[in-house]
């Protein structure tokens, strides 16, 4: 049986509760899994599996719940947050409507995201035309003729979605909860762009060109890992007398910026590092780039660029402005693999899954080192 629940751990609760008390003969369940969004359940009998959250264990109490001796106790599962390729992916499909045109109407449905929308918000959007789109890190940045800029940040489940566009051939259905639309850009020409984000970890700021600098969520971001200035010195540089493991020191945006776990994970595995590695070995005593540098930054562009190539990866909670689907998640090699044989010629090896940082990690211990 699967109870869709839409609290975190409460409603689990209140169904478990009204199921110990049913009166039936198979009310007795074996928990099968607790994730955040879905319980599921199974009757005595049915094969063992995972157990993902250990709080409902009070209702054993009851005698009419049971939690199988056999399950393996793993943390809940965490929200795909898109991730660089996906940010680009949305830029690239927004830049066609918005480059260049004027945003003739602004609608707020509500008075925050993540942070409240400035008093002057809308007032500063109303007539002006976007010269440009551009990313920074998972910021999008739409340059307005004014001198502002509007910052935006997609959060865990942010989505943009152009109205009037066509559908692309392969459509994946966005949120259709519109109570979920949270703001509504309006364009001269009548194109309707619309921000929806259930969870509202997303963001909009508008700040002045000139004041970027010193903008809070952008100082102190490191380079683009697909620019210029991102090489094997670079990355030595900032990793060099960290202490920290390796897939934290590429989690840390000061390092590099918009790098996600699950491409960090991708780019450890195809440069044969460890996750678990110190840092600080991507440099010498002198500070000068290893080997090791060299092949990790060389993977980083690499997967970073092919992922891009294939609209990013599909995720939960991700859409393209069109609708279309990404296939990166489909050349992944050890990310969500857990179980299976490693995809590097002549290894043997099988990927592991543990958690790192409190973030799931995955990678191969026989060939990376």
């Amino acid at each position: 049986m699967i109870f869709p629940t839409s609290m975190f751990g409460i409603t689990n609760a209140v169904l478990l509760s009204r199921l110990v008390k049913q009166p039936r003969e198979d009310a007795i369940v074996i928990v099968l899994a607790v994730s955040f969004n879905t319980l599921l359940v199974q009757p005595p009998g049915s094969p063992a599996a995972q157990c993902r959250n250990p709080t409902i264990s009070a209702l054993h109490q009851s005698g009419r719940l049971a939690i199988s001796r056999n399950c393996r106790h793993l943390p809940p599962q965490e929200p795909n947050m898109p991730e660089l390729p996906e940010v680009e992916t949305v830029r690239r499909g927004l830049q066609p409507v918005m480059e260049g045109a004027r945003i003739t109407g602004v609608e707020l449905r509500r008075a925050d995201l993540r942070f409240p929308f400035q008093p002057d918000f809308a007032a500063r959007l109303t007539g002006h035309r976007a010269v440009s789109l551009s990313r920074r890190a998972k910021f999008l940045m739409a340059d307005l003729a004014s001198g502002d800029v509007l910052m935006m940040h997609l959060g865990m489940s942010g989505s943009f979605r152009i109205d009037d566009a066509p559908v692309g051939a392969f459509h994946h259905p966005r949120n259709v909860e519109r109570v979920n639309d949270h703001v509504v850009l309006r364009l001269g020409g009548g194109k309707i762009i619309t921000y929806n984000d259930p969870r509202r970890f997303g963001s909009m700021k508008i700040v002045a060109r000139t004041a970027l600098d010193d903008e809070p969520l952008l100082k102190g971001l490191g380079p683009e890992p697909l620019g210029n200035a991102f090489d094997a010195a670079t990355l030595a540089r900032a990793c060099a007398g960290k202490t920290a493991s390796l897939k934290a020191a590429l989690l840390d945006q000061h390092v590099v910026a918009g790098l996600g776990n699950i491409y960090a994970a991708e780019a450890l595995h195809r440069a044969r590092l460890s996750p678990k590695r110190r840092a600080s070995t991507l440099a010498n005593r002198s500070g000068a780039p290893t080997d090791r540098a060299g092949e990790l930054a060389a993977a980083i562009r690499a997967v970073l660029t092919e992922a891009i190539a294939v609209g990013g990866a599909t995720l939960h909670n991700c859409r393209h402005p069109d609708g279309k689907l990404g296939y990166f998640q489909h050349s992944f090699e050890v990310y969500n693999h857990e179980g299976q044989p490693c995809t590097t010629p002549g290894c043997d090896g099988v990927v592991h899954r543990f958690v790192q940082n409190g973030r799931t990690t995955f990678w191969c211990p026989k060939c990376q080192r």
